[in-house]
């Protein structure tokens, strides 16, 4: 088969963003302005792309950051596989100085491996490596897609690269994030290799 090259893209930027309000997969937030531009600069820098598919998560600031693709028709899948990983009781509240303590706490286990520890009612990064395999065996059945736009979110992001990479999740902290930030990522059919990390020129 011929290479896939996979554009992984993380969703714009939104007040809950801004605010250090955790959003997760509970919290369907919209994107503010300056996510709405990075999406029009995103979209600006890649529209001449020969995407065959856009697939993002269910929720609406991905839809939002790759609305122009949307516009000019390409297909579209959405997958709740591709969600934020969910951090249970503490979506939709801004951290405070004790959570702070709890959260740092849990990042400190999956650090260490123990990627089966989660916040209070959330998802481990195990949960979210095994609801994300089978949107993987999908993208990697579809050879006749070669270029691809997925939309998703940080912390999933990095447990999907991990997947993609062959990488213990207990590394996922070494695949930086920001808004509409850029991972190109190429499949040949038997192993995946990222050309662009943290890709953010369409931005300037």
């Amino acid at each position: 088969m011929s290479v896939k090259k996979i554009y992984l893209i993380r969703h714009g930027q939104t007040d809950f963003n801004v605010q250090n309000i955790v959003q997760g997969s509970g919290i369907d937030s919209d994107l503010n302005e300056k996510g709405r531009q990075q999406a029009a600069q995103f979209f600006a820098a890649y529209k001449q792309m020969p995407f065959d598919k856009v697939y993002t998560s269910v929720l609406r600031r991905t839809h939002q950051s790759v609305q122009g693709f949307l516009d000019m028709g390409l297909p579209h899948e959405q997958y709740a596989a591709l969600n934020e990983i969910s951090w249970g009781v503490r979506e939709g509240t801004r951290i405070t100085a004790e959570e702070d303590a709890e959260y740092h706490g849990v990042l400190a286990q999956w650090n260490r491996g123990e990627t089966h520890a989660r916040l209070t009612g959330g998802e481990s990064p195990d949960e979210v490596a095994a609801r994300q395999r089978p949107f993987i065996e999908l993208l990697t059945s579809r050879p006749e897609e070669e270029n691809v736009l997925v939309c998703m979110h940080g912390r999933a992001m990095r447990v999907l690269l991990c997947q993609l990479l062959g990488y213990p999740l207990r590394r996922m902290d070494a695949f930086e994030h920001r808004n509409l930030c850029l991972y190109k990522v190429h499949y040949t059919g038997s192993m995946f290799t990222v050309r662009n990390f943290l890709d953010v020129a369409h931005l300037e």
